[in-house]
C-alpha cells in the first residue's frame, strides 16, 4: 500500500514539472518599441517596462517566476547593461513572482511601502512552511520603499514614480519616463478590457478613477502608455476608458440608491450592456464587474 502512494506522489510530481514545463514553453514574449529607450514586455502576466539609460537598466514588473529565464532572454537581445532598478507597480504574483529571480547583487528592488508589507506576508507564510529558503525570502522583499513618490534620474532622462491610493490595490504605483514619454500605469490601466479591482487588498472603484485621472493630468497626445494588461495605449484611450468606469458607476451607484441587491445589480446586463463586447471578453466578465462596482459603492 506504501508503494502505491509513493508511486503516486512520484508520478503527481513528475506530472507537476512537465505541466510546468508545457506553460513555460508555450509562453512567448514579444516586445514593443515605444520610443528610443523604452520598451514593453508582453508573456503571461503583468505588461514588463524596460528603460535602457546610458549605463543602466530599469525595470518595471517581473511576471511570474517559471518565466524569468525567457525574460532575461529576451532583455539581452534589447542589451547587455546590467538592471540597476527592479521597479514593482504592486504585490500580485504575476508583476512581482520574478523578484528573487531579478534582485541580484547589482539590482535594487523597489516598491511602495505598502507593497513590501503584502509580499512580506505572503511569503513568510512559505517560509514558514519550508516551501522556500531564507535567501528566496529575503529576495523577494522590495529593498527601497516610499510612501508618496520618488524619482530616479539617468543622463537627461528623469523617472517619476507615483503612489495612487486605493485603486487597483492599496499598494499601487504609476511610472513616467519624462524625456521619453512612456507612462507606465501597472494594473490601474487594463487597456480594451474591464479591469481588476482588488478590493480585498485595498483597491476601490473611485480610487481606480482617480488614478486614471491623475494619470491624465501627467501626460499629453504623444504619450505612449503600457497598461498592467493588454496593448500599449496612448491619451485619447484613456479618456474613453475613463468615461467608461465613470458610467458604470453612475448606473450602479443609481441602483445602489435605489434599494437594489448585488444579485439583482449583477444580472443587470444593461448596466454594461454598451461595454460588454468590447471590454467583457476578458479576465473579469460583465457580472463581475458590475459585482465590483456594487461592493464597493456600497461601502
Amino acid at each position: 500500500m506504501k508503494n502505491k502512494h509513493l508511486i503516486s506522489v512520484v508520478a503527481f510530481s513528475i506530472f507537476s514539472l512537465l505541466s510546468l514545463k508545457a506553460q513555460e514553453e508555450e509562453v512567448t514574449i514579444t516586445i514593443d518599441t515605444l520610443s528610443n529607450d523604452v520598451y514593453m514586455l508582453t508573456g503571461r502576466g503583468g505588461n514588463i517596462g524596460i528603460y535602457v539609460g546610458e549605463h543602466n537598466v530599469f525595470m518595471i514588473d517581473d511576471q511570474f517566476a517559471y518565466l524569468s529565464d525567457k525574460i532575461k532572454a529576451s532583455i539581452s537581445t534589447i542589451t547587455s547593461k546590467p538592471i540597476s532598478f527592479l521597479f514593482n507597480t504592486h504585490m500580485h504574483g504575476d508583476h512581482s513572482g520574478g523578484n528573487a529571480n531579478f534582485n541580484m547583487e547589482e539590482t535594487t528592488l523597489v516598491a511602495h511601502d505598502n507593497v513590501r508589507k503584502r509580499i512580506q506576508t505572503r511569503q513568510k507564510q512559505n517560509l514558514e512552511a519550508e516551501k522556500i529558503s531564507l535567501d528566496y525570502y529575503t529576495r523577494m522583499l522590495p529593498e527601497v520603499t516610499f510612501s508618496d513618490d520618488i524619482t530616479f534620474y539617468d543622463g537627461e532622462e528623469t523617472i517619476m514614480a507615483f503612489h495612487v491610493h486605493n485603486a487597483h490595490t492599496d499598494g499601487d504605483a504609476i511610472i513616467y519616463f519624462m524625456n521619453n514619454n512612456v507612462l507606465h500605469m501597472g494594473d490601474t490601466y487594463f487597456a480594451g478590457r474591464y479591469p481588476y479591482i482588488d478590493l480585498k487588498s485595498g483597491g476601490s472603484v473611485q480610487g481606480y478613477i482617480n488614478a486614471h485621472k491623475k494619470a491624465l493630468m501627467v501626460i499629453d497626445g504623444d504619450t505612449k502608455i503600457i497598461p498592467g494588461h493588454g496593448r500599449p495605449s496612448n491619451k485619447k484611450e484613456l479618456e474613453s476608458y475613463v468615461a467608461l468606469l465613470e458610467d458604470i458607476k453612475a448606473k450602479v451607484q443609481t441602483e445602489i440608491d435605489a434599494g437594489k441587491s448585488l444579485e439583482e445589480v449583477k444580472a443587470n446586463s444593461s448596466l454594461t450592456g454598451s461595454y460588454d463586447a468590447t471590454h467583457g471578453n476578458g479576465y473579469i466578465k460583465p457580472d463581475a464587474i458590475r459585482e465590483t462596482f456594487y461592493k464597493s459603492l456600497k461601502k
